[in-house]
């Protein structure tokens, strides 16, 4: 396993725990940081190093990844006395695992070109438990060569079936916004649905199973809305303050290549009013409540079964 390079990695939170646990898992030596040190803790007793900086990252390191909440965190670690330019070798490497934009990696490659810097963007799909679990699905933008290189350090991340070369540099961050843009506008689509269905006196198991065999069916309906249904679960992993940021990068994406985006803007704007109405640390998930606070109906499968079971009538000995 010597052979393996030296993994630099910016960015401990819900999803680079996981990401990196993996990493060293598959005995890939780690240089960490995160503003948080005892995020580093057991990665550290595994045998990672902890660095002080980007810049020490990136200079301890023969890649350097970042994993972090938003562009303007992926800007503040590349710049600078500490920043990752600051450390990195001619000629290294940098995987930007961030849902972000081309931007800040587009300002690299035009101002340091002389330094022939390897640049890849590689956002991921799977939530906080596929980043546990090495099971993420991971969306390179970059040149081919340097995805084919990097393939093991992404498959002990992701799921091999599902690492997927989209293009050129920077078709890494469109494709998980326009991922992420789908799913968001399902969630607030599958909400409006039984919100009215429920209301109007339709069995909330009986109408999603309508749902589920008809053409409208979605891997939404089917699988992710379940956790709010059955366990009243909004997935606080993945705060709404992050879809939010998320869904403000699709919408600027959209307008930056001229698309009209409608409904996307519709969708962000729900998003932003179960933010502002539940908080930023509310799950991602959480606009269902909307729906469920406006009708005065909790969408709960095993809430139902057990308003049937306490108003039925006694069963005759």
């Amino acid at each position: 396993m010597t052979n393996l390079p030296t993994v630099g990695f910016i960015g401990l939170g819900n999803m680079g725990s996981g990401m990196t646990r993996n990493l060293q898992k598959a005995g890939f030596p780690l240089v960490v940081t995160d503003l948080r040190p005892e995020s580093a803790a057991e990665l550290i007793a595994g045998g990672a190093l902890w660095a002080e900086s980007p810049a020490q990252v990136a200079a301890l390191s023969d890649l350097v990844i970042t994993m972090l909440p938003t562009p303007r965190h992926v800007e503040a670690v590349l710049h600078g006395a500490d920043g990752i330019l600051a450390g990195i070798r001619d000629g290294g490497t940098w995987i930007d695992m961030s849902t972000s934009v081309p931007e800040p990696a587009e300002r690299v490659r035009r101002d340091f070109a002389e330094r022939g810097l390897r640049i890849l963007d590689a956002p991921v799909s799977g939530m906080s438990i596929g980043a546990a679990t090495g099971m993420l699905q991971i969306f390179v933008g970059g040149d081919a060569a340097d995805v084919a290189r990097l393939r093991p350090v992404f498959e002990a991340m992701g799921d091999p079936e599902r690492i997927l070369h989209v293009g050129a540099a920077g078709a890494g961050y469109a494709v998980k916004l326009m991922i992420n843009q789908l799913w968001f506008s399902h969630l607030v689509a599958t909400a409006e649905v039984l919100a009215i269905g429920v209301k109007a006196g339709v069995d909330l198991g009986v109408l999603r199973e309508s749902l589920v065999a008809s053409p409208a069916n979605s891997n939404f309906v089917q699988n992710d809305v379940l956790s709010i249904l059955d366990h009243g679960d909004y997935d606080e992993g993945f705060a709404i303050a992050l879809a939010c940021k998320d869904l403000g990068l699709s919408i600027d994406l959209a307008r930056s290549v001229g698309v009209p985006a409608e409904l996307s803007a519709v969708v962000e704007q729900i998003y932003r009013r179960a933010k502002a109405q539940y908080g930023d640390l509310a799950g991602e998930m959480t606009p269902v409540k909307l729906y469920e606070d406006v009708a005065g109906v909790p969408l709960r499968r095993a809430a139902a079964a057990a308003a049937d079971t306490a108003t039925a009538e006694p069963v005759p000995a």
